[in-house]
């Protein structure tokens, strides 16, 4: 489009128009209240009992709401699944059991491929929650349980494009998903378990033992009899910044760093004739490997230390940096 063709708006006039729509849908989800009543918790129990899964079905913008339902019912404990209803009469009815609840969307309650299905719903015996803003539509009728998303007015001006109407039906699907949530005691770490590529999900998930060094892989020396010099090769060796001392039974002494390397070079110690438990730290952080890993990155933020010893009944198991702790994906 050219600039000749562009037409500019009063700025007063977008922000009122946007503030209209804001005003209406508030009230539409305001009116919801009235709609948390038995038959919510009929339905949030029927749910809740279902042996199979919830399968949300809707047409149009409400089969986008329904879609979005049916992946927050999944992510949060309630197996379900989205069916098209148009696709539904060519075949995926047969995705459908006996042994499922079906929720079905539809602000008029008469959309016609929704409507179309209904018989083979009833005749599987499926029973059907109807989320939908007419009680007296088809839909309505046919249904088990009836939950009232009727809104007053569409927030468009013609008020023909569904969205008032859509935003009642996505805040009353998130209701459902919540409180089948809390009605289960469904935990973050569950909620982890659906999201595992997820930051929350690794955060959650990944402990200690499956980001840190281990084995021949853990910077050690054994005595704090040895120079500083030879903790410097075990040190470089194994590139974490930092080396436990243990004595013969793996039991941490203490731990040398690049800071205390640092300190030493500073006070001109001669670290070929001085031992290393001269100047070793003996008391540090450290973790045990079953805790989450986002537990290390919190003690290395506390302490301000980017290095840290895995520790399991006083005996070295690990180590780790900050660096394995990104490379993870935990931070």
């Amino acid at each position: 489009m050219s600039k000749s063709n562009l037409v500019l708006i009063n700025q007063s006039t977008v922000i009122d128009s946007a503030i209209r729509v804001l005003d209406i849908e508030a009230r539409a989800i305001e009116r919801l209240r009235s709609s948390i009543d038995e038959q919510f918790v009929a339905a949030t129990n029927l749910l809740l009992g279902c042996k199979g899964r919830v399968v949300v079905i809707g047409m149009g913008k409400s089969g986008h709401i329904a879609n979005k339902i049916a992946a927050t019912l999944a992510s949060t404990g309630t197996p379900a699944f989205f069916v098209h209803p148009g696709e539904a009469s060519h075949g995926d009815l047969g995705m459908i059991t006996d042994s499922d609840v079906v929720l079905a969307l539809s602000n008029s309650g008469e959309t016609d491929e929704l409507i179309a299905i209904l018989p083979v719903i009833k005749r599987l015996g499926i029973q059907m929650i109807a989320l939908c803003g007419r009680s007296e539509s088809t839909l309505a009728r046919a249904s088990d349980i009836f939950l009232d998303g009727g809104v007053d007015e569409e927030a468009c001006p013609l008020g023909l494009a569904p969205t008032a109407s859509t935003t009642a039906a996505l805040v009353l699907g998130d209701a459902l998903a919540v409180a089948l949530l809390e009605a289960r005691g469904f935990t973050a770490e569950d909620f982890a378990r659906s999201h595992p590529a997820g930051q929350l999900g690794r955060r959650l998930l990944v402990r200690i033992r499956d980001v840190m060094h281990k084995d021949d892989r853990v910077p050690f020396v054994t005595g704090s009899h040895v120079k500083i010099s030879e903790v410097i090769v075990e040190m470089t060796r194994k590139g974490l910044g930092m080396s436990a001392v243990v004595d013969d039974k793996q039991q941490v002494l203490g731990i040398f760093t690049d800071g205390d390397l640092r300190r030493a070079l500073d006070e001109a110690v001669d670290i070929h004739d001085t031992a290393v438990g001269e100047l070793m730290t003996r008391q540090f952080v450290s973790i045990e490997s079953e805790e989450l890993a986002w537990s290390a990155a919190r003690l290395m933020e506390e302490h301000k230390v980017h290095c840290l010893l895995v520790i399991d009944d006083r005996e070295l198991v690990g180590a780790l940096n900050i660096h394995d702790l990104f490379r993870a994906g935990v931070v």
